[in-house]
């Protein structure tokens, strides 16, 4: 059997993808069949369990493959847009939706059961959810999009799906103080390589999620040979285990469970705490205007 990475691969020893037939071993295969994220954010999870660890988390509108649905309300899944494979609970997903037309592009938006600020709040999207805007409205607070298959956003915190963010270290700075979630991937809870994945996301690129394939696959390396080089703002620094976005040649952005949120401290400080801790740094990487890696949103 290959050695496949089972993070980002729908293999098991009882059940398997039928694309990887001639690659692994399985009781069965199945042809997935798609669907979507129809919850503000979906956990994903290791094991089909409320207790398993979290391993990461999908948006509304995400695409997904299903290829397996348990009795107990669990789905074994790979995601469509990073592939990551694992459990989400099955009452998350149905069936493929109208055409996406937007993303939310804040931090966080309401969804009112109508076009009013007044009206009764149906959900809270984070950024990177995608809606299908059916039609707009006004009145003398906002403008609002009608989203499928009910409730409304305002039009100022959504943009079209096809218009990115042109500054990816902006958009990861829009998130300083989110708190730290080891799996998470949402303005309500995140961690390290998530960051860079939303942020990279919602410039266009789509990069993988963990920070060792991110540290494979982003950009281009730089020469550590003689110690760190001069570093600009949006280069990404890697520890095992860990990364951060340099907002300039001296401020590190990352998510990190020593403030227990996105936070913005001397890359020096980061270092020294980290080298206390038997961690250094492994590798810097210069994303520039490249797109590596996973494509497709």
């Amino acid at each position: 059997m290959n050695d496949l990475d089972r993070r980002l691969h729908a293999y098991r020893s009882d059940l398997a993808d039928m694309q990887l037939k001639e690659q692994v071993e399985a009781e069965r295969f199945v042809a997935g069949k798609p669907a979507c994220i129809v919850r503000a954010i979906a956990d994903l999870r290791r094991h089909p369990a409320a207790d398993a660890p979290l391993d990461s988390q999908a948006f509304r509108g995400e695409p997904v493959t299903v290829f397996e649905t348990t009795p107990e309300g669990w789905s074994w899944v790979q995601l469509g847009g990073d592939r990551y494979v694992g459990w989400m609970a099955s009452e998350a997903l149905a069936p493929p939706a109208a055409e996406l037309t937007h993303r939310v592009c804040v931090p966080r938006t309401l969804v009112f059961s109508g076009p009013d600020i007044k009206s009764p709040l149906m959900d809270i999207l984070p950024i990177g959810a995608r809606v299908s805007v059916i039609s707009t409205a006004s009145d003398h607070n906002a403008d609002y999009g009608r989203i499928a298959p009910a409730g409304a956003v305002v039009m100022q915190h959504l943009m079209p799906v096809d218009r990115p963010f042109s500054d990816y270290v902006a958009t990861a700075e829009m998130l300083t103080g989110t708190p730290y979630l080891w799996g998470g991937r949402s303005a309500f809870g995140l961690d390290c390589s998530a960051l860079v994945q939303i942020a990279m996301g919602m410039a266009g690129h789509m990069v993988p999620r963990d920070s060792d394939m991110q540290e494979d696959a982003i950009g281009t390396p730089l020469d550590l040979s003689a110690g760190l080089p001069a570093l600009q703002r949006g280069d990404l620094v890697f520890w095992k285990g860990h990364v951060g976005i340099m907002q300039d040649s001296e401020m590190l952005l990352h998510a990190n469970a020593h403030h227990m949120a996105v936070a913005s401290e001397p890359l020096a400080e980061a270092i020294a705490r980290l080298d206390a801790a038997g961690y250094q740094v492994t590798g810097v990487r210069r994303p520039e205007n490249t797109v590596i890696g996973l494509t497709g949103q």
